[in-house]
């Protein structure tokens, strides 16, 4: 098939890589346009399109996905197929130029999940297992039908970065065996079930404040979740400190907030239970373990 790929981030790298590989053709790359990646630096491309220029790939960068002329340009394309990993919305009018459709590798078991940070909600909220989901894209956000879907345990010290490179792979040999079937039209389509649909909103800087009058189960799902990005965080002596690895801590009484070391791992206290910071990084300093961090400590001891 004639495919046009779409997407931005490296998790979509994969992905682009095994249809790359596969006996289909790629005729075009769609990708974000170039932005500065700091405030001196030069406009620099996503990791979609830096990949695909090094295969070699046509690439087409795109800012207003309703400017007429790239709907010219994928409608000159003649498609078979679009795929979208990590991209943005398609306005409606885009999704039936090619003959066989669009289709979306998402990072979550749909209808659970729906939205734009999946894996952070779904570690966030304790969950044991999360996957992805390959579907048909409609006019709504994330509810089309479902060609392929396979799932994947979270551990329960693991963080949103170790999941996301374990579904980043994962998704692309299901990415892969979507486009297979569709190419053969050997397949069966599953309607979502919409009353089961859970959000998953973007997360901003408030929202990865952490609150420690909360269980330690609960804080510890929020720090591991945030992880590595957007980062939980909470304010030690007026100082933004980020917190990055964790694990459930002993049943003592600390209170919540309170910072203790205890049998050399730093604790911090819950409103019930304690967790251990196993790795953070106190505005204006790097990263280090929880014990480095206390071993060079003399303030207040209190997160807030």
């Amino acid at each position: 098939m004639r495919i046009v790929f779409m997407g931005s981030p490296d998790f979509a790298i994969p992905s682009l890589e095994k249809l790359h590989q596969s006996d289909h053709e790629i005729v075009a790359v769609v990708s974000n346009v170039d932005k500065r990646r700091g405030r001196r630096a030069k406009p620099s491309p996503t990791p979609v399109k830096a990949r695909a220029l090094e295969l070699g790939l046509p690439v087409i960068g795109v800012e207003d996905l309703n400017d007429p002329d790239f709907y010219e340009q994928l409608q000159e394309l003649d498609a078979d197929l679009f795929v979208v990993v990590a991209f943005r919305i398609l306005p409606p009018r885009l999704l039936n130029l090619p003959s066989r459709g669009s289709v979306n590798l998402h990072a979550s078991l749909l209808p659970k999940y729906r939205g734009a940070a999946p894996i952070h909600w779904a570690v966030m909220n304790g969950e044991e297992r999360t996957g992805c989901t390959v579907f048909f894209l409609d006019e709504e956000v994330d509810t089309g039908a479902i060609i392929v879907q396979e799932s994947t345990p979270i551990g329960i010290n693991e963080t949103t970065g170790d999941v996301y490179n374990r579904l980043k792979r994962m998704g692309s040999q299901l990415l892969l065996e979507a486009v297979e079937k569709i190419s053969s039209g050997d397949y069966e389509l599953t309607a979502q079930n919409h009353e089961e649909a859970t959000p998953a909103p973007k997360l901003f800087t408030e929202d990865c404040k952490i609150n420690f009058n909360r269980p330690a189960k609960q804080v510890h799902n929020a720090i591991r979740g945030l992880s590595p990005f957007p980062t939980a965080w909470a304010r030690l002596d007026e100082l933004k400190f980020n917190m990055y690895r964790s694990a459930m801590g002993p049943d003592i009484d600390l209170a919540a907030g309170e910072l203790a070391m205890k049998e050399e791992q730093l604790l911090v206290g819950c409103r019930s239970g304690t967790v251990v910071l196993k790795e953070v990084q106190l505005e204006g300093k790097r990263r280090m373990s929880g014990k480095d961090f206390m071993n060079g400590y003399n303030g207040s001891g209190r997160l807030k």
